[in-house]
């Protein structure tokens, strides 16, 4: 079976020869000689900044990495869950769901994330960063719930309901950590904080949960409803007592920056007003719209040029009415923040972080939390060494040979017993359905994920891959924050565009302490990015300082290219 393509601008198109016309597929719509399958990249690869060493570093998992004790993911035998703080009743509920050992990421970041530190956790995918989150906040309220209790029995009056806020960038993500949320449970077998999520079609939960997840948009819509006691918005913002950005490199830019910068702004101004009554000991009278957006300016500008990193695939809420609302003039919340007590707890989690540059999320992060703890995973933008990495050069004519051998080289299994999952990526929602045609006609079943797809088709191909294994041919939209267990097998059917991509996508196996495999197609054309990267993997250096600070590295690549067949010409 041999793939050709076409060389025409600007897509490139193949034609499979020797398939049966399927007039119930895609292809009946089509030319049944020609395939859309492998487009070039949408856009050329960003470039990610080497990284620096954070002002403030947890070194943990770095400590134990160094000694050689464990394998890499669970911290030592001595680290348990209550030498890090956590009572018997949450303990006892992680191994509920079969945690009986924090990771050497949750030994690292919960005991900080248990005080009143903001803490920036930037670990590779896989690593446990979710509960390393959940479990130190859970208990928080566990513990303030308690004190309410005993309060409230010396007839006093009880405090306000604390909440935690995770903010997610997608729908999937959300729905994704409250399932984690609701399944640590206590005696009774009732979740020990509720979680609910607000986004997608899914509206204001009846009873207020303790761990809201929301996408931004989602949240700004329903605070910015009509609300005629004008006090939603105001209760709201006081209850919220611990934020978490969840994929924070995501939310710091793109789309998301306009809405997560005015959630941040509305958050913190609500700390000023509570510092202000306490001062006073009189209560502060609800504020107006305009009054909580002061103070942004500065921030807007400095984040304002970030390059935008890969969302368009998972952006699921996108609301005009939350991102163009009017902004008056607005102060320097730098300079007002030092002068008031803070009220509330800042989490950022990313499993990309650079740090180079004031315009990175990292860079951006270090000026804006400049006291914030970082948590740095052993691996991060590093090669996980629990993966076995498989390199194929590929032409037109060898592309499909060597997609459908790389696939069948994942489902083979010595178990024959356990399911085999392979997640098949590609940059375009074309290249995925085309792809899902040409594994099907030769007899192989696949299930598609795409932005393209409707939620609940994405909602039931997942759970089918979750529990039956098999192939899932995607798109970037299920490269970032998807938990899904025992993926032994990831193939790059073309090339990540951006490192970012690259990474999030060679972390969807090797998860957790298991290994992996990723087999990487390439052509030609990406010949001098792929030597790039395995030149860093095998200098055991970040994947990003194969990649200049500057955007003249593409460039130069291109210039090469250009002078090696003159002179092959010549």
């Amino acid at each position: 079976m041999a793939l050709h393509h076409l060389r025409l601008a600007p897509l490139a198109l193949l034609r499979v020869a020797g398939l049966p016309p399927l007039a119930s597929s895609r292809l009946a719509a089509r030319h049944h000689h020609q395939l859309l399958l492998f487009a070039p990249p949408a856009r050329p690869w960003r470039l990610l900044s080497p990284a620096a060493r954070p002002r403030s570093l947890a070194t943990a998992a770095a400590k134990a990495d160094d000694t050689g004790s464990g394998d890499g993911f669970f911290a030592e035998e001595s680290t348990s869950w209550g030498s890090l703080g956590v009572s018997d009743r949450l303990e006892s509920a992680l191994r509920g769901v079969g945690l009986a050992r924090p990771s050497l990421v949750q030994a690292a970041c919960i005991p900080h994330i248990l005080t009143a530190n903001d803490v920036i956790v930037a670990a590779e995918t896989g690593s446990g960063k979710t509960h390393g989150y959940l479990v130190p906040l859970i208990e928080k309220l566990c513990s303030k719930s308690s004190t309410a209790e005993d309060d409230n029995s010396q007839g006093t009056v009880p405090g306000a309901h604390d909440m935690v806020l995770v903010l997610c960038p997608n729908v999937m993500l959300c729905e994704q950590v409250v399932r984690m949320a609701n399944s640590l449970l206590d005696e009774s077998g009732e979740p020990l904080k509720s979680a609910a999520a607000v986004c997608g079609p899914k509206g204001w939960p009846a009873v207020h949960p303790d761990i809201l997840v929301a996408t931004p948009a989602a949240l700004l819509n329903y605070l910015f409803d009509y609300d005629p006691e004008k006090r939603r918005r105001e209760r709201f913002m006081r209850n919220v007592k611990f934020i978490v950005f969840d994929e924070a490199d995501m939310l710091l830019c793109g789309s998301f920056e306009n809405q997560v910068i005015r959630l941040i702004h509305m958050l913190r101004f609500d700390e000023k007003l509570l510092s202000r009554a306490q001062d006073s000991g009189k209560e502060v009278s609800p504020v107006s719209d305009d009054e909580c957006h002061e103070d942004s300016d500065s921030e807007s500008a400095e984040l304002s040029g970030f390059d935008e990193e890969n969302e368009g695939d998972l952006v699921q809420d996108r609301p005009e009415k939350a991102e163009n609302s009017p902004v008056g003039a607005r102060k320097d919340w730098r300079r007002v923040r030092k002068i008031y007590k803070r009220s509330k707890q800042y989490v950022f989690v990313a499993a990309t972080l650079p740090q180079s540059g004031k315009k990175t999320a990292g860079g951006v992060l270090k000026r804006m939390f400049p006291d914030a703890v970082w948590v740095s995973g052993t691996y991060l933008h590093r090669h996980n060494p629990r993966l076995e990495r498989r390199w194929i050069e590929v032409t037109a004519d060898t592309q499909v040979d060597a997609l459908l051998d790389a696939v069948k080289y994942g489902l083979k299994s010595k178990d024959r017993d356990a399911p085999k999952r392979t997640m098949v990526f590609t940059n375009t929602v074309d290249a995925a359905n085309s792809v899902s045609d040409i594994l099907q006609r030769v007899g192989i079943p696949c299930v598609l994920y795409h932005r393209e797809s409707s939620l609940e088709e994405r909602t039931n191909n997942l759970q089918s891959f979750r529990d039956n294994g098999g192939v899932l041919v995607c798109t970037d939209a299920a490269a970032r924050g998807l938990d899904v267990p025992n993926v032994s097998h990831v193939i790059q059917a073309e090339f990540a565009a951006c490192a970012v991509d690259f990474l999030h996508r060679v972390g969807r196996t090797a998860r957790a302490g298991q290994s992996g495999i990723v087999t990487s197609l390439y052509t030609e054309a990406n010949r001098d990015l792929v030597r790039a990267v395995r030149q860093a993997e095998e200098l055991a250096q970040p994947v990003e300082r194969a990649f200049s600070r500057k955007r003249s590295f593409r460039n130069k690549l291109k210039k090469q290219a250009i002078q090696k067949r003159e002179a092959s010409l010549a």
